[in-house]
């Protein structure tokens, strides 16, 4: 009975309360009024913002979504100079022909072997050489790498091609230069065997710098108090890498495998059609190239919008199956 009046004192005194109750009811009500806003006036508001994003909208809309009704090609036996409306119904003929094609399949074998060495050997450069200039301490020096690795991606292919047949064709400067002491390479860029390694180590000199880009922007927002920490705990560069630069750039490294899983079975159509007579369509022949061959030269437009079309399937069920992983495993992914 005692402790009766010191429990009413304690009820009557008036308990802290935490300084953001007082604001969430206005915070509601501005979240109902903003919902309740009609479009019209959204629209005049955002304006300005709508008027420059239209640029980039009428783009994608143009020259990505509208051609997409041009597929029904595929379930046609489409002639030109009769169009959509009079070209002939064949439902799913042209995809049976495509699959009972051996061509097809040599050109799905060729862009799967190259898309798998691609992923095991030009997907990581990017980031070992991202990692490679963030270790640099100079300033000037860094942005002076980074300016000399970037200006091969604003060359054609048409010059890198030449480039490398100047420094590894037949008559080339390496291979002259190997021959002279005794050691022959013969003529890689002829070289059926060797292709598909070829055509990467041209990606990989080619866009190997402008990869670096993302990296080093997610490897500069990582607190740079992580790295002091682990210093001072006796950690080396490598351990440094291992446990703090990987991690913190890992959700970018996610994303850009996923997107490039997305595009897995587009391998380079200009780089490879440059150089397709010169090694044989049994080594280079890819989607792409089916496509442009048998649709464009051999004029059989059902059966490469078909082909096209099961590309296009393929890399948005890979687009959804990685990012679905990549939920299960904790990360952001492309979109949640």
């Amino acid at each position: 009975m005692a402790d009766a009046p010191v429990t009413a004192v304690r009820s009557s005194v008036p308990q802290p309360r935490d300084p953001g109750d007082a604001d969430r009811p206005a915070k509601r009500k501005d979240r109902k009024n903003r919902i309740r806003q009609p479009l019209r006036y959204r629209l005049k508001r955002d304006r300005a913002l709508l008027f420059f994003c239209l640029p980039g909208v009428l783009y994608f809309a143009l020259f990505f979504y509208l051609p997409l009704a041009g597929n029904v090609i595929a379930f046609q036996d489409y002639q030109p100079f009769l169009g959509f409306k009079q070209s002939p119904f064949v439902g799913l003929a042209n995809f049976t022909a495509l699959l009972a094609e051996p061509e097809f399949w040599s050109a799905v074998s060729n862009t799967l072997q190259i898309t798998a060495i691609q992923l095991l050997l030009y997907f990581p450069a990017p980031i070992a050489l991202a990692l490679l200039l963030n270790s640099l301490i100079s300033e000037k020096i860094k942005r002076f790498i980074q300016t000399v690795v970037y200006l091969p991606h604003f060359l054609s292919w048409v010059v890198v091609v030449a480039m490398f047949k100047q420094v590894l064709g037949g008559a080339g400067s390496v291979t002259t230069l190997l021959m002279e002491h005794g050691v022959s390479i013969g003529n890689v860029m002829t070289d059926p065997g060797t292709f598909k390694f070829l055509i990467t180590a041209q990606a990989i000199w080619k866009d190997c710098g402008w990869g670096t880009i993302i990296f080093l922007a997610a490897i500069a927002s990582i607190d740079m108090g992580q790295y002091e920490s682990a210093a001072m705990d006796g950690a080396g560069w490598l351990r440094r890498i291992w446990h703090i630069t990987l991690p913190g750039i890992r959700p970018v490294i996610l994303m850009l495998l996923i997107l490039r899983l997305g595009d897995i079975l587009s391998v380079g159509f200009e780089q490879i059609i440059l150089q397709r007579d010169a090694v044989g369509p049994d080594a280079s022949e890819v989607m792409d190239t089916y496509v442009y061959f048998h649709g464009v030269v051999d004029g059989d437009w059902g059966m490469s919008t078909a082909a096209g079309l099961m590309k296009g399937v393929i890399g948005f069920a890979l687009i959804l199956a990685a990012n679905k992983l990549a939920h299960r495993f904790g990360e952001q992914g492309v979109y949640r």
